[in-house]
């Protein structure tokens, strides 16, 4: 519903199929009040960012309200996210990091951000985004650029964490290059699914990956594995139901070898095509 600020004001309750209807929320209105494309991108990360942390620490009975208020002020948007738990904290069985790099990536991604509550009292999140990058600028495409960085290698030991591990990562990255929000979707639905049958092309529990933030987009590079192994994963990728493979969703998916064993490659170019 709308809020007393002209914007909007959302509450439902906290879990992770809800976050894509706040994000793509958000998103429309900040297109209606006219925000640049790459801030559009930015602001679905953030948004993203900081409803997960409500899902995954703020309720110790994993139930409870999130609450979303995004209203126009000065030149850009700002955005509220709060729950009413005991506070957003990791909980016993999540690794701290993971709150962390979320909360890192939205002070990085935003024009200011500030984060307030108390134990017992629940949690907010302000951030705020500017519309158009501040005049004098340089484009998004150069503002946006990093320093070419070695491949970040991963060794996950439970197959169920290699999922939100990957994705965090992959994340973190895109929001570093000028990727589009549609291939940034596309990296993240083939991680997904690479990650579901990871387990199965592993010889052992230890599933290894590396990913890298190139110049021109990013790789994702999965193993090593034994022999065949890459050919069966890519195999379960194919969407029999529909003719087609999420093979698809890569701009580049090859197999590589080398003397520890054989490995999948998937390139996502930085620009959509």
């Amino acid at each position: 519903m709308s809020s007393d600020r002209s914007g909007l004001l959302i509450t439902l309750p906290a879990r992770p199929e809800n976050v894509a209807v706040v994000r793509h929320a958000v998103a429309g209105l900040a297109e209606q009040l006219g925000m640049a494309e790459p801030g559009i991108g930015d602001l679905k990360t953030v948004v993203t960012e900081a409803c997960m942390n409500v899902v995954v620490h703020a309720y110790d009975d994993g139930a409870g309200p999130l609450e979303v208020e995004a209203f126009p002020e000065e030149d850009g948007l700002t955005v509220r996210v709060r729950d009413f738990g005991g506070g957003i904290r990791p909980h016993p069985a999540v690794e701290k990091p993971s709150l962390r790099i979320g909360l890192t990536l939205i002070a990085a991604l935003s024009s200011s951000f500030e984060i307030s509550g108390a134990l017992g009292c629940g949690t907010e999140v302000k951030m705020h985004l500017a519309l158009q990058p501040p005049q004098g600028d340089v484009s998004p495409e150069t503002t946006r650029q990093a320093p070419v960085a070695e491949a970040a290698e991963l060794t996950i030991g439970r197959p169920d964490l290699a999922a939100p591990v990957l994705e965090r990562v992959v994340g973190a990255l895109a929001a570093r290059r000028p990727i589009a929000v549609d291939r940034l979707n596309d990296a993240l639905l083939l991680t997904d699914a690479v990650s579901a049958r990871a387990s199965e092309a592993f010889s052992d529990d230890r599933l290894r990956f590396a990913v890298a933030d190139r110049a021109d987009g990013i790789d994702l590079r999965i193993g090593p594995m034994p022999s065949g192994a890459s050919k069966r994963l890519l195999d379960g990728l194919a969407l029999p139901q529909v003719g087609g493979s999420l093979e698809t969703l890569a701009d580049e998916l090859r197999i590589d070898r080398d003397e520890d064993g054989e490995y999948v490659v998937a390139r996502f170019a930085a620009f959509a095509d």
